[in-house]
């Protein structure tokens, strides 16, 4: 599946254990996205366009309001990285 470079670097961070944290509007829409690594420190590569489009093809879910996290297709979909070898 083509995935971008974008794409590829915030899974592979959420499949070593980050999360994303959202805020939402009085509507119920997500207005603004943080992506934490699992170190703590914060990824700037995660938009809100980034963001939606995992959502979208179903790479990251939320369970019960708590932080996005790779779904098991997202998982499988991120390319292995030089740390993960």
């Amino acid at each position: 599946m083509n995935i971008s470079r974008h794409e590829q670097r915030v899974l592979h961070e959420l499949a070593l254990g980050g999360a994303i944290h959202h805020d939402r509007c009085e509507n119920g829409k997500i207005r603004a996205i943080t992506c934490f690594t699992r170190e703590g420190h914060v990824l700037a590569d995660c938009t809100l366009n980034v963001f939606l489009r995992l959502r979208k093809r179903r790479f990251i879910r939320s369970r019960n309001g708590q932080p996005y996290r790779a779904s098991r297709q997202g998982i499988q979909a991120v390319r292995a990285q030089l740390n993960q070898r």
